[in-house]
C-alpha cells in the first residue's frame, strides 16, 4: 500500500476509476514535492507563466481574477483532493490568482511530471481530465447561480456543492462540514454585498435549513434546502467509477 493510496486526490478520482498499483505509484511520484503556504498569500499571481500545478492536500484555497478598481471576482474554491493551476500550466499563462485561505499543504507538480505521467498512464491521464471536466460543470453552475439564482438558493446552491464536494473526500456530508470561509469570500463569489450575505444566511437559518456559524455549516433541513436551490448533483459525477 502506497502512502498516497487514502490521499485526497485518490479517493476523488476514484470516484471516475478505479486506481491500480501502476497509477497509484505514479500519483505517489507527483506527490513528491510536498510544500506549505502561508494564508492570505498568493501562490500564483494573475498574468504569472512558467509555474508549476499543485494538488492540494489540506487546507482551503481561493482562485480568483482581480480587477483594475482592486475589487475581485472569486471563480472558485480548492479543497483538499483539487489541483490548482492546471489549466494554466498547460496554457502558459495563469489567468487567475491563487491564495490560500488558510495554511495549506500541497504537493508541486512541474510541466515536465505531470506530461510524463500523462504518457505513462493514460487512465490515469483520463481520470484527471473528468476531474477538469467536473471543474468546468461547477464554473457553469456558478454563472447560472449569478445571473438566474435569487440570492437565497444562490446561497443554497453554494452551499449543497461544497458539502457534496468534501463529502467525496471524506471531509464532509449531509450533516454539514467545517468550512472556513468568511462572509466576503461568499460575497465576492456570489455577485452580493457582505451586508446582503449575512442576511441571507440569518433567512436560511431562520427558516431552520441551514446554520453557518463559527466555521462549521449545519445542515439543518438538507433536503429543504436542496428543494430550495432545487439542486441535482449529477453535474459533480460522483456516483461511483465509470472506468474498472
Amino acid at each position: 500500500m502506497t502512502s498516497v493510496e487514502h490521499s485526497p486526490l485518490t479517493r476523488k478520482l476514484s470516484a471516475f476509476v478505479a486506481l491500480s498499483q501502476v497509477e497509484l505509484a505514479v500519483l505517489e511520484r507527483l506527490h513528491q514535492r510536498r510544500r506549505t503556504f502561508v494564508a492570505r498569500r498568493e501562490m500564483v499571481h494573475q498574468g504569472q507563466s512558467a509555474q508549476a500545478a499543485y494538488i492540494l492536500s489540506g487546507g482551503w484555497v481561493c482562485s480568483y481574477k482581480r480587477q483594475t478598481d482592486g475589487t475581485r471576482q472569486i471563480v472558485d474554491f480548492q479543497v483538499p483532493g483539487d489541483f490548482l493551476g492546471l489549466r494554466s500550466v498547460l496554457l502558459r499563462t495563469s489567468d487567475h490568482s491563487f491564495e490560500p485561505i488558510v495554511d495549506i499543504e500541497a504537493a508541486e507538480v512541474m510541466t515536465r511530471d505531470l506530461l510524463e505521467a500523462f504518457a505513462l498512464t493514460p487512465r490515469l491521464a483520463t481520470a484527471i481530465l473528468w476531474a477538469a471536466s467536473r471543474d468546468e460543470a461547477m464554473v457553469v453552475e456558478h454563472l447560472v447561480g449569478i445571473g438566474r439564482r435569487d440570492a437565497d438558493a444562490r446561497m443554497a446552491h453554494f452551499l449543497l456543492e461544497l458539502g457534496s464536494r468534501l463529502a467525496l473526500v471524506g471531509m464532509g456530508g449531509k450533516d454539514g462540514f467545517d468550512c472556513p470561509l468568511t462572509q466576503y469570500h461568499l460575497a465576492d463569489t456570489l455577485g452580493l454585498s457582505a451586508v446582503h450575505v449575512n442576511r441571507v444566511l440569518r433567512q436560511l437559518r431562520e427558516n431552520g435549513l441551514v446554520t453557518f456559524r463559527d466555521g462549521h455549516v449545519t445542515f439543518d433541513d438538507y433536503g429543504g434546502l436542496v428543494k430550495l436551490a432545487e439542486f441535482d448533483p449529477a453535474y459533480l459525477d460522483q456516483t461511483g467509477p465509470l472506468l474498472k
